[in-house]
Protein backbone atom coordinates (compact mmCIF):
# COMPACT_ATOMS: atom_id res chain seq x y z
CA UNK A 1 0.00 0.00 0.00
CA UNK A 2 2.63 2.57 0.86
CA UNK A 3 4.52 2.09 -2.52
CA UNK A 4 1.16 2.89 -4.17
CA UNK A 5 1.12 6.24 -1.91
CA UNK A 6 4.70 6.97 -3.30
CA UNK A 7 3.62 5.99 -7.23
CA UNK A 8 0.83 8.86 -7.04
CA UNK A 9 2.48 11.15 -5.02
CA UNK A 10 5.34 11.02 -7.96
CA UNK A 11 2.82 10.88 -10.95
CA UNK A 12 1.22 14.64 -8.66
CA UNK A 13 4.71 15.68 -8.96
CA UNK A 14 5.17 15.00 -12.67
CA UNK A 15 1.97 17.09 -13.50
CA UNK A 16 2.86 19.81 -11.23
CA UNK A 17 6.10 20.08 -13.71
CA UNK A 18 3.93 20.03 -16.83
CA UNK A 19 3.93 24.18 -16.93
CA UNK A 20 7.52 24.31 -17.51
CA UNK A 21 8.65 25.36 -21.07
CA UNK A 22 8.20 22.36 -23.49
CA UNK A 23 10.32 21.88 -26.74
CA UNK A 24 10.81 24.72 -28.89
CA UNK A 25 7.96 25.50 -31.37
CA UNK A 26 9.27 25.11 -35.16
CA UNK A 27 7.86 25.72 -38.48
CA UNK A 28 8.56 23.86 -41.38
CA UNK A 29 10.17 25.62 -44.37
CA UNK A 30 11.14 23.96 -48.34
CA UNK A 31 14.40 25.06 -49.01
CA UNK A 32 15.31 25.95 -52.51
CA UNK A 33 18.36 27.71 -54.21
CA UNK A 34 17.93 29.90 -57.72
CA UNK A 35 20.69 31.97 -58.87
CA UNK A 36 22.97 30.73 -56.45
CA UNK A 37 21.02 32.41 -53.01
CA UNK A 38 18.57 30.14 -50.98
CA UNK A 39 15.16 30.47 -50.13
CA UNK A 40 12.85 29.48 -48.21
CA UNK A 41 8.88 28.92 -48.13
CA UNK A 42 6.63 27.58 -45.52
CA UNK A 43 6.03 24.08 -46.01
CA UNK A 44 2.58 24.39 -45.28
CA UNK A 45 2.08 26.52 -48.63
CA UNK A 46 3.81 24.08 -50.89
CA UNK A 47 1.53 21.78 -53.09
CA UNK A 48 3.10 20.07 -55.11
CA UNK A 49 6.90 19.35 -56.53
CA UNK A 50 7.02 18.82 -60.49
CA UNK A 51 10.12 17.92 -62.55
CA UNK A 52 8.50 16.63 -65.73
CA UNK A 53 6.15 19.41 -67.30
CA UNK A 54 5.05 21.00 -70.70
CA UNK A 55 4.79 25.10 -70.43
CA UNK A 56 2.41 26.37 -72.46
CA UNK A 57 3.25 30.06 -73.63
CA UNK A 58 1.00 32.66 -73.10
CA UNK A 59 1.46 36.17 -74.49
CA UNK A 60 0.62 39.30 -73.92
CA UNK A 61 1.70 38.37 -69.97
CA UNK A 62 5.06 39.84 -68.14
CA UNK A 63 8.05 37.71 -69.05
CA UNK A 64 8.95 36.33 -65.91
CA UNK A 65 5.26 34.60 -66.69
CA UNK A 66 6.68 31.37 -68.54
CA UNK A 67 2.69 30.02 -69.40
CA UNK A 68 0.51 27.73 -67.70
CA UNK A 69 0.40 24.26 -67.00
CA UNK A 70 -2.09 21.55 -66.65
CA UNK A 71 -1.40 19.79 -63.66
CA UNK A 72 -4.34 16.97 -62.79
CA UNK A 73 -6.67 18.98 -64.32
CA UNK A 74 -5.68 22.54 -62.80
CA UNK A 75 -4.46 25.18 -64.98
CA UNK A 76 -1.47 26.84 -63.21
CA UNK A 77 0.60 29.67 -64.23
CA UNK A 78 4.39 29.14 -64.08
CA UNK A 79 6.58 32.00 -62.75
CA UNK A 80 10.35 31.84 -63.41
CA UNK A 81 11.96 32.96 -59.85
CA UNK A 82 14.81 34.07 -61.78
CA UNK A 83 13.53 36.43 -64.08
CA UNK A 84 11.17 38.06 -61.30
CA UNK A 85 13.98 38.50 -58.99
CA UNK A 86 15.60 40.55 -62.04
CA UNK A 87 18.44 37.71 -62.48
CA UNK A 88 19.82 36.15 -65.93
CA UNK A 89 17.38 33.17 -67.36
CA UNK A 90 18.22 29.93 -67.05
CA UNK A 91 17.45 26.23 -67.69
CA UNK A 92 15.21 25.33 -64.22
CA UNK A 93 15.12 22.12 -63.95
CA UNK A 94 12.31 22.26 -60.83
CA UNK A 95 9.28 23.56 -60.18
CA UNK A 96 7.51 23.89 -56.59
CA UNK A 97 3.87 24.80 -56.68
CA UNK A 98 2.47 26.35 -54.20
CA UNK A 99 -0.93 28.01 -52.67
CA UNK A 100 -0.86 32.21 -53.10
CA UNK A 101 -4.04 33.58 -51.26
CA UNK A 102 -6.16 30.02 -52.53
CA UNK A 103 -4.72 30.41 -55.97
CA UNK A 104 -1.99 27.73 -57.27
CA UNK A 105 0.88 29.04 -58.81
CA UNK A 106 4.45 27.26 -60.20
CA UNK A 107 7.10 28.51 -59.53
CA UNK A 108 10.78 27.71 -62.13
CA UNK A 109 13.70 27.50 -59.36
CA UNK A 110 16.67 26.04 -59.76
CA UNK A 111 16.59 22.88 -57.00
CA UNK A 112 14.61 21.91 -54.39
CA UNK A 113 17.56 21.51 -51.45
CA UNK A 114 16.11 20.26 -48.18
CA UNK A 115 12.82 20.63 -45.93
CA UNK A 116 14.48 22.27 -42.38
CA UNK A 117 12.31 22.91 -39.23
CA UNK A 118 13.14 26.75 -38.09
CA UNK A 119 12.12 27.80 -34.58
CA UNK A 120 9.21 29.95 -34.56
CA UNK A 121 10.54 33.93 -33.87
CA UNK A 122 14.31 32.95 -35.10
CA UNK A 123 13.84 34.72 -38.60
CA UNK A 124 15.60 38.16 -39.06
CA UNK A 125 13.84 40.73 -40.90
CA UNK A 126 15.46 42.17 -44.24
CA UNK A 127 15.42 46.04 -44.52
CA UNK A 128 13.48 46.67 -47.58
CA UNK A 129 15.15 47.75 -50.94
CA UNK A 130 14.46 47.73 -54.06
CA UNK A 131 16.16 44.20 -54.93
CA UNK A 132 14.49 41.92 -51.70
CA UNK A 133 11.25 43.41 -52.31
CA UNK A 134 9.80 39.48 -52.17
CA UNK A 135 12.06 38.26 -49.73
CA UNK A 136 10.40 39.15 -45.83
CA UNK A 137 13.16 37.80 -43.66
CA UNK A 138 16.23 35.56 -43.19
CA UNK A 139 17.60 32.22 -41.35
CA UNK A 140 21.10 31.18 -41.20
CA UNK A 141 20.58 27.08 -41.95
CA UNK A 142 22.47 24.38 -40.03
CA UNK A 143 25.01 24.52 -42.35
CA UNK A 144 25.92 27.94 -41.99
CA UNK A 145 24.17 29.12 -45.15
CA UNK A 146 21.47 31.90 -44.95
CA UNK A 147 18.06 31.46 -46.47
CA UNK A 148 15.62 34.12 -47.60
CA UNK A 149 12.12 33.92 -46.43
CA UNK A 150 10.41 33.98 -50.06
CA UNK A 151 7.11 36.12 -49.45
CA UNK A 152 4.70 34.67 -52.13
CA UNK A 153 2.03 37.03 -51.96
CA UNK A 154 4.36 39.28 -53.29
CA UNK A 155 5.10 36.77 -56.11
CA UNK A 156 2.99 37.57 -58.79
CA UNK A 157 2.19 41.36 -57.59
CA UNK A 158 4.74 44.38 -58.89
Amino acid sequence: MQQTDEVLFAMEQEDNYTDQPSEIQTEMYLVFSSANLMYGIKAELVKDIITDYTITYLPQVPNYVKGVINLRGQIIPVVDIRLRLGKPEEKNFCGIVVDVDGNMVGILVDMVEQMVDVPIGSILPVPTSRGQAMVSGMWTLPDGNTMLELDCNLLLHS
